[in-house]
């Protein structure tokens, strides 16, 4: 199993399949963490500064509600990534995602991605649209868990 943080962006899901140098400007803003469980990778609120590419273990994403206990709204795992409010202005957590078990991830520093994204058009364009996608499938993924939870007449 290769540990060049190079190779593991390149492997990662949300960066295959595209060409090398992509994955050599994001590996030059990344590093390998591991992050304990329970532990916050991201805090509802607070500034925005990464992007995890989860390698390993699971991730809650939660909600909270004054007086009650956070409410989970989405389980993410290895292949997948976390956050994406360092894209855009105010640049700060929309949630919490914390570890449900040992999480191995890359955390790719967000000030120096997005540096680099907006210095380089074509690398700008094709980060948007990897995360886009993301976006796409988490909002649907909601989408269909709302429709489970309140029925099919909830747009009515």
């Amino acid at each position: 199993m290769t540990e060049n943080i190079g190779e593991l962006v390149a492997e990662h899901p949300l960066f295959s399949g595209l060409p090398a140098d992509v994955a050599k400007l994001v590996a030059g803003c990344s590093q390998n963490v591991a992050i304990a469980t329970g532990q916050l990778l991201l805090e509802e609120g607070e500034p925005a500064r990464s992007l995890y590419l989860l390698r390993r273990g699971h991730v809650a994403l939660e909600v909270h509600e004054p007086g009650r206990v956070p409410l989970v709204i989405d389980r993410i795992g290895p292949g997948q990534a976390v956050g994406w409010s360092w894209m855009f202005p105010p640049y700060r957590w929309h949630f919490d995602a914390r570890a449900l078990e040992p999480v191995g991830a890359i955390s790719v520093d967000a000030d120096c991605l997005r540096s680099k994204a907006e210095a380089d058009p074509a690398f700008g364009y094709l980060l948007m649209k990897r995360i886009a996608a993301v976006m796409l499938d988490r909002l649907q993924a909601t989408r269909i868990r709302l429709l489970d939870v309140y029925g099919r007449d909830v747009a009515h």
